[in-house]
């Protein structure tokens, strides 16, 4: 792996382990992936998309599933309305409704299409509720999140020359003024 290459992996790395802090990872963790690999090189979203970046940032991630058991959906770009690479089994667990698309470089972004091509099982869906995410090169994973998102600050600010944002989710505090919350729902501080 080229430098370039494992400084990316890295970073990715590095910044899942601040997120996995706010909210421990396990086989039920769902994250969504919003990669703009063009972004990470250094040039404008959606102009020069890279499988050699995407390949970095995928083995960070397949490296973090196999210590945790965390899974990962992987958005497209706005070309494919921003559907999503994720695996059949958990597709069929949270009853995702399957789409019929497949992404390449110029229609779903390098970074879905690397991890169509490199998973067991891929399928294509709309619409997911994730846990939290991780947003490379500002491509937009609110859509994908459940609804109260909470911002995750980490030592990592940028994956190569992409600015990182990152978010877990939390339950719905209801009830008003009478309600009384369970301690470990209090509002963190991030």
């Amino acid at each position: 792996m080229e430098t370039l290459d494992l400084k990316i992996t890295e970073a990715v790395s590095k910044a899942l382990a601040d997120l996995e802090q706010t909210m421990p990872f396990r086989e039920r963790t769902l994250l969504v992936i919003g990669c703009s690999t063009s972004e990470v090189g250094g040039e404008r979203i959606g102009t020069s998309g890279s499988l050699s970046v995407a390949a970095s940032i995928f083995a960070a991630l397949k490296k973090c599933h196999e210590q945790t058991g965390v899974r990962f959906a992987f958005q497209c770009c706005e070309h494919l309305n921003r559907a999503l690479v994720i695996d059949r089994n958990i597709a069929e667990q949270r009853n995702y409704d399957e789409v019929t698309v497949r992404p390449i470089r110029h229609a779903g972004g390098s970074m879905a299409t690397y991890a169509f091509e490199h998973m067991t099982d891929p399928v294509m869906v709309e619409f997911i509720q994730a846990d939290g995410g991780l947003d490379i090169g500002d491509t937009l994973i609110g859509m994908h999140l459940k609804h109260v998102a909470v911002p995750v600050r980490s030592e990592i600010h940028e994956i190569g020359h992409a600015h990182l944002v990152m978010a877990r989710t939390r339950p719905k505090l209801i009830g008003g003024e009478r309600a009384v919350y369970p301690s470990n729902e209090t509002v963190r501080r991030v």
